[in-house]
């Protein structure tokens, strides 16, 4: 996709300051907002910036971080150190991020984001990779996805309504505590 100068002024209003080092919008969401950006791998003053894919949109961001109150990357952290296959995943994606990433500059580092490929560090970090890929790509990120959209009922406005559900991915979200994570509607 091609970022505009309405893009831009978008994602400013998003993130409240100004965005660095855009290369496009990755994702938009259902409703027209952008949801994801594509940063360059090194900002405009050469400060490197691993992160390729910037979550943006507010609904997303505090949803991520709703999710990580309730402890959801405790979780697939754990299920990364028993299942062989979503390891395989998950490094598989770690992978294809730096060759994406190295594609437009090479950091000279193996360093990816959201604590790929050992652990889940950053659901913001997944949940940005896996709407800008799709939703078959990486097991974790669609099951991230899946839980903002389930949960905080982003389902067609922040989140296409196609996307995998969480009952499509054998998740309850009863299993999570969402005490101090509260989500505002």
């Amino acid at each position: 996709m091609t970022v505009t100068a309405a893009d831009l002024d978008a994602v400013a209003t998003q993130l409240g300051r100004t965005p660095r080092g855009v290369l496009d919008i990755s994702y938009r969401c259902p409703d027209g907002a952008p949801g994801v950006v594509k940063t360059a791998p090194k900002l405009d003053d050469g400060t490197p910036f691993p992160t390729l894919y910037y979550l943006t949109d507010p609904r997303l961001t505090s949803e991520a971080s709703r999710l990580e109150v309730a402890h959801v990357m405790k979780w697939m952290t754990a299920r990364l150190e028993t299942d062989a296959e979503l390891r395989a995943d998950y490094q598989r994606a770690h992978e294809y991020f730096l060759a994406k990433r190295n594609a437009i500059e090479d950091l000279g580092t193996d360093f990816s984001g959201g604590g790929m490929p050992d652990r889940v560090k950053c659901l913001h970090v997944l949940i940005a990779y896996a709407l800008a890929e799709g939703p078959q790509h990486f097991r974790l990120g669609t099951e991230a996805v899946a839980m903002a959209a389930d949960h905080a009922g982003l389902r067609g406005t922040a989140v296409p309504d196609d996307w995998p559900t969480c009952a499509d991915l054998s998740i309850n979200l009863e299993d999570f505590d969402f005490t101090h994570a509260e989500v505002g509607r």
